[in-house]
């Protein structure tokens, strides 16, 4: 099943900018998910599995590195066209 999913995390912290482009940066590079980001949120589209291992691995990792946050993510269960 292909999923579009679209993202948006919430460090709680001031310096919250290069957290969020720490996250974003985690989520490039993976074979087959075309990621999409702009001024409010970061999209995702790929294999479901895939997807939700990524935004998983993502998301532990940041909060390993950062500390608490909030992660507000939309599933479709549907390959979207996403541009940026």
């Amino acid at each position: 099943m292909q999923v579009t999913a679209e993202l948006s995390l919430y460090p709680l912290q001031d310096d919250y900018l290069p957290i969020i482009q720490a996250f974003i940066d985690s989520l490039q590079g993976r074979e087959g998910i075309t990621v999409v980001t702009n001024a409010m949120s970061t999209q995702l589209c790929g294999e479901a599995r895939v997807v939700f291992d990524l935004v998983r691995e993502a998301l532990e990792d940041s909060e390993r590195r950062w500390g608490r946050q909030v992660l507000v993510c939309k599933f479709i269960p549907r390959e979207l066209e996403i541009a940026g």
